[in-house]
């Protein structure tokens, strides 16, 4: 009796064993994800990746890092070729066409409805998604750390200059840099060859286009326009502040970047993205007062709405079906309110979602000295509705585009070449890029 009685009490022990071993021991779903950021912003993103893991169960996202946006772009497409993608990719802004004419990815909208998960997509900041969404407005990818331009002053050396406005034009920018100049400063303005500043928010701000058919919206047959813009009078101005010793360049190569060359005081403006916020603030010595203001604009100019930086997440397909549970899981939890802010907190990226933004002023979070001036962003990218000028760039081969730019750019403030002409060089050369680009894909259309 007593041995019947054990083997039905190990029999049930068994069964309640066998019963169980699917929730207790299955193995978590894993995938991957792989990000271009590096340094300390690479450090926060394997600290979101470890938060999503420890929130749950279900599944384990490895994250890795490519260190450069272009290595990571690169990198992707040649493990899709090799059937070695990761299911998550982070792709910077000058890569969007690349990635959507490739169709070598799962709709933002589609992967969401597919896994379960409703999304309020007008919920997402018209002009951060519409730079990554089809003509119809669809979103293809998730934004994820979002930028734009932002103009940044030294207030405790403007009150020393006796300056008592802000530099919201660009004519008050050289008046303070006048001032500047007489009261001892030796660099009033620091820049470096960067387009997405100089070019690209630029003639988004004065709503200039830098290419035809809407910035490439319309179609492949775009050309290059920007040597016919405003932009070459921009252009010009610098190169007159710089010939007065008004304006300095501040490059890697030369030893300092435009950031650290504020940071150190060396130099008392600048115009960067919102994301070097963070770096400034806690860069800074205590007791120097700053500010970070919009764009200036051309005195008389109606400003228009400024362009989105950054990058977002696209899924990419030939995936197994359950890591797109996962990723879908990954990218809602990424989508948090909770997580925008603490995104936004330890980053300088802004909250891509109108209940994010909302829910940081509500917090009081853009009250903090840290932080204030980071809504400024958020006004600047939603200044105006979108125009066919402002709404982004679809060109194919942009990043070789963004090197001739900037190749000019060198040769104009580094070796004193003529202006026009070497704009000229820029467009005809990324005009042959996006000649190859529209061969390549011939007989394709954009959605």
């Amino acid at each position: 009796m007593k041995n019947y009685a054990l083997k039905t009490l190990l029999a049930g022990m068994l069964a309640a064993t066998a019963l169980g071993a699917t929730p207790a021991f299955a193995e978590k779903v894993k995938f991957e994800f792989w990000y271009g950021l590096s340094g300390d912003l690479s450090d926060r993103v394997q600290e979101a990746c470890h938060k999503f893991n420890d929130s749950q169960a279900d599944y384990e996202v490895a994250c890795v890092s490519q260190n450069t946006y272009d290595a990571t772009l690169q990198n992707t497409i040649a493990a899709y070729r090799a059937k070695k993608q990761p299911a998550i990719a982070q792709i910077y802004d000058a890569g969007t066409l690349d990635m959507m004419l490739s169709k070598a990815f799962i709709p933002a909208k589609k992967l969401m409805a597919d896994n379960g998960y409703k999304i309020d997509w007008n919920n997402y900041f018209s002009g951060i998604a519409n730079y990554y969404a089809t003509e119809k407005g669809d979103l293809e990818s998730f934004p994820f750390n979002s930028s734009t331009g932002m103009f940044y002053y030294n207030l405790s050396a403007f009150e020393k200059a006796g300056i008592d406005f802000k530099p919201d034009t660009w004519e008050h920018v050289e008046e303070a840099a006048r001032k500047l100049k007489a009261a001892g400063y030796d660099c009033p303005l620091a820049f470096n060859f960067d387009p997405w500043t100089m070019l690209e928010q630029y003639s988004a701000i004065h709503n200039q286009p830098i290419a035809s058919e809407a910035n490439g919206y319309k179609g492949l047959n775009a050309q290059l326009v920007f040597n016919k813009t405003k932009f070459v009078d921009h252009v010009k101005f610098f190169k007159k502040m710089q010939d007065e010793k008004l304006f300095v360049v501040k490059t890697k190569q030369l030893g300092m970047d435009v950031v650290p060359a504020f940071t150190s005081q060396t130099c008392q403006m600048m115009q960067t993205s919102i994301a070097d916020h963070g770096t400034v603030g806690k860069t800074l010595p205590d007791g120097v007062k700053w500010e970070v203001t919009m764009l200036p604009v051309d005195k008389g100019t109606e400003r228009r709405n400024s362009l989105v930086g950054g990058a977002s997440l696209w899924v990419l397909a030939g995936r197994p079906q359950a890591e797109y549970k996962g990723a879908a899981a990954f990218l809602n939890f990424l989508g948090t309110p909770e997580m925008g802010q603490w995104w936004s907190t330890v980053t300088g990226y802004i909250p891509v979602t109108k209940t994010g933004f909302d829910a940081m002023k509500a917090n009081g979070f853009y009250d903090k000295a840290p932080y204030k001036g980071r809504e400024l962003a958020i006004a600047s990218l939603t200044y105006t509705p979108t125009s066919e000028n402002t709404r982004g760039i679809r060109l194919g081969g942009f990043t070789q585009i963004r090197m001739e730019v900037t190749t000019a750019l060198e040769a104009i403030f580094m070796q004193n070449a003529d202006v026009q002409k070497q704009i000229d060089t820029a467009v005809e050369r990324g005009n042959d890029v996006l000649r190859r680009f529209e061969k390549t894909y011939a007989g394709q259309k954009l959605d």
